[in-house]
């Protein structure tokens, strides 16, 4: 491997590394690692510890990076923002061959830029658990200004894994630790239960601006980092770098105004602040000044404002942060109803949206005030989010206040362009662009020396990190020709933005994503290829490697609620992934009179927001004695024996009423409505359902932990009982 890399590398550039400085550095990566606790934990690190070690160079020099993998596993390190030979990127199966078990791969390529970037694996969920590190580029000149890496992510005790087919299960265990539940209870109490009530008829699920709960929130490994050697006056560059799984940072200092000077390696034109959010994968040069004598709190809080980090700048007493306070969930759900259609489709508001110019989120945050209407229509007030705190504006960073240091224009020639909607819904956890997954779509060519357009349109209710490897873009705003230099863009809700690029190179494939780990692995993301491209002969077959890549987003997770009470076992199993499922329910009594009953179905969810789905099943029951009996359409009932294949509809009503209409080969109809969860309270759930062969149950759950809640139902065959529910 190490002779083939090698070879690439001289028939990239067999002259220019003349004279030029190697420097290497050799990385161990090993299931094991060190966490915040000092404990060693399972998990995936480089060189045993979290973050990974920064790696520094300088532009001009020739990195050459050794990767040992220790694992019984595949791995990969891709670059993030680095402009490099396309079988270096670091994709499995896409641009690079994976790091196979006990094996050395070796990373050579020039550094011909400068600024903060990072590195992780594009392995499945490794960055999650570890694998992530800083890569500083320093310009020729020394700096005289201090500097330190500031390096954000989050820290989950739960395995990834778990994390994944969970977010696909539609849990809302993760809200539960959050306090975010937004149930009926909650909602009275705070003065919206009608605004909770058009929430589910609109069949949304509760507000939330992020997916996932962490225990711990990190800064460069730690739960706490600091620099103590500065003086009043003195000047320190902070390099931040989110590298979180999927949480945004919102960035403040209790010294007073921040200056943001780079943003994804790219200098730009100084901006002052008081805050700013810096998106998953995004990074940020920010001068930092020190006031007077003491010691300064540089926060990194949450977006969903469940736990923050701190940086100390300074010497002496302690000067922190005021404390973001709890979200106004219901303020959001309210401004998302009237976004929202009965439908599932928002209103476009177009290019009115843009550039972070008008937070959507911002009617959560208890720290905002109204703008007076004078000031929101002058020109220095048009960065929406700004904050009145006695008689002093705060101002808050945006897109469009960024202004490129040099011209960001590309090359005179014509213009490509390219409309992606980004699609998905929170229900099956389904992240889409154009309402499909990357393995739905084929490639999308260009040409070396074309120019690129691509107009985003976000139409979900999240925010999403859309990142190009391989490339920078420029991000199209009010400075025109200075318009900044970035690789990643986060787009908000219902917003519209325009980026464009040059395709500069000269092969190869390159991702275009969502970085948020989650929206990515299922699916979020197109791949840019350049035409007549040459076979990678790393990768081998290359309609074999291009499956590898698809497989991500078509694998199928196991769900399932089991319950066992003095009646009966109630359950479901689920077998789905992003169109597909495979359900099967039971109901067996503990008393002979009670019999039992087995569904079998497989279907295939239809639509955007993936409401309806046909499927076929199997239908089998029995139950001793009865009487005979008609259901709803006047036909003889076989509620209590049958055994039939079935053909139906179940379609998902407002309120998250399940309809399930079918067929039978015995030509009976029924015709089901369900509805569970219905979130009572923070834990206490309710459900209950009805059919035309005139059965009926009802019941309630107390959740206690993930898995486990104390349950209770009533059933018209079954009567009542009561134990414990599994749900997995």
């Amino acid at each position: 491997m190490k002779r083939l890399f090698l070879l690439l590398f001289l028939a990239y550039f067999p002259f220019s590394a003349i004279g030029q400085t190697v420097k290497r550095y050799d990385l161990h990566i090993k299931d094991t690692l060190v966490n915040f606790t000092g404990k060693t934990k399972p998990g995936i690190a480089i060189n045993g510890q979290i973050p990974a070690p920064t790696l520094e160079f300088t532009e001009g020099d020739i990195a050459e990076i050794h990767v040992h993998n220790h694992m019984h596993h595949e791995t990969s390190l891709h670059w993030h923002g680095l402009i490099l030979p396309n079988e270096m990127d670091g994709v499995p199966y896409l641009t690079t061959a994976p790091i196979k078990p006990h094996s050395e791969a070796v990373y050579r390529f020039p550094i011909v830029q400068n600024g903060t970037y990072w590195y992780h694996s594009h392995t499945m969920l490794q960055e999650q658990i570890g694998m992530y590190g800083a890569f500083i580029i320093h310009k020729k000149e020394p700096s005289v200004v201090k500097e330190k890496v500031v390096l954000l992510s989050d820290w989950s005790d739960e395995n990834p894994n778990q994390i994944e087919r969970s977010l696909h299960q539609a849990t809302d265990w993760y809200a539960i630790k959050k306090g975010a539940t937004q149930n009926y209870v909650q909602a009275i109490k705070e003065g919206h239960f009608s605004t909770k009530l058009e929430n589910e008829w609109k069949r949304m699920m509760a507000m939330d601006v992020s997916d996932v709960y962490y225990e711990k929130f990190l800064m460069n490994g730690r739960l706490s980092d600091a620099v103590s050697d500065l003086n009043p006056g003195e000047k320190i560059r902070l390099r931040v770098i989110n590298g979180s799984a999927s949480t945004y940072f919102w960035l403040q200092f209790s010294g007073g105004k921040m200056e943001v000077v780079a943003s994804d390696g790219a200098d730009v034109k100084p901006v002052s602040v008081d805050r700013l959010i810096v998106g998953v994968s995004e990074s940020y040069d920010i001068l930092i000044t020190i006031p007077e004598k003491g010691s300064y709190e540089f926060s990194a809080t949450s977006e969903d404002r469940t736990g923050s980090v701190s940086l100390w700048l300074g010497n002496g007493d302690k000067k922190p942060m005021q404390p973001m306070e709890r979200l106004k969930y219901f303020e959001g759900m309210k401004m998302m109803n009237d976004m929202m259609t009965v439908g599932g489709k928002m209103n476009d508001m177009g290019m009115n949206m843009s550039l972070q110019q008008m937070d959507m989120n911002a009617v959560m945050y208890p720290e905002m005030t109204e703008i007076a209407p004078e000031k929101e229509a002058s020109s220095e007030h048009q960065h929406h989010g700004d904050m009145e705190m006695g008689d002093e504006e705060k101002v808050t960073l945006n897109y469009n206040m960024l202004q490129s240091v040099t011209k960001s224009t590309l090359p005179d020639v014509p213009f490509r362009e390219f409309t992606f909607e980004l699609t998905g819904n929170m229900n099956r956890y389904v992240w889409t662009m154009d309402n499909k997954t990357i393995s739905e779509t084929d490639k999308i060519l260009i040409k070396k020396g074309e120019n690129i357009r691509i107009v985003l349109k976000n139409n979900s209710m999240m925010r999403h990190p859309m990142h190009l490897h391989g490339h920078f873009f420029r991000i199209v705003n009010q400075f025109g020709d200075y318009s900044p230099l970035k690789n990643v863009m986060d787009i908000m809700p219902m917003e519209t933005n325009v980026i464009e690029f040059h395709a500069s190179e000269d092969y190869g494939d390159w991702y275009f994503h969502c970085h948020i780990l989650y929206h990515m692995m299922s699916g979020m993301g197109k791949i840019f290829s350049y035409e007549n491209s040459p076979v990678n002969p790393e990768l081998g077959d290359p309609k074999k490697a291009l499956k590898k890549v698809y497989a991500d987003d078509r694998r199928f997770f196991l769900g399932a609620e089991i319950g066992i009470e003095s009646n009966s076992s109630d359950g479901e199993i689920r077998y789905s992934n992003t169109r597909w499922m495979l359900q099967g329910e039971w109901h067996a009594g503990f008393k002979k009179e009670y019999g039992y009953e087995n569904e079998l179905r497989a279907g295939r969810f239809l639509g955007k927001n993936q409401f309806l789905m046909p499927y076929v099943g199997w239908d089998f029951r029995y139950r001793p004695g009865g009487e005979a009996e008609t259901n709803l359409f006047n036909q003889a009932s076989t509620k209590d024996k049958r055994s039939v294949f079935s053909l139906g509809l179940q379609y998902t009503l407002p309120w998250f009423v399940v309809t399930d209409a079918r067929v039978d080969t015995d030509g009976k109809i029924r015709v089901l409505f369900s509805r569970d969860d219905i979130p009572v309270t923070e834990r206490l759930r309710l459900r209950g359902m009805w059919n035309t062969d005139k059965e009926w149950s009802v019941g309630a759950k107390y959740i206690l932990t993930k898995y486990w809640a104390l349950s209770t139902h009533y059933d018209s065959d079954m009567l009542w009982g009561a134990g414990v529910t599994f749900q997995y």
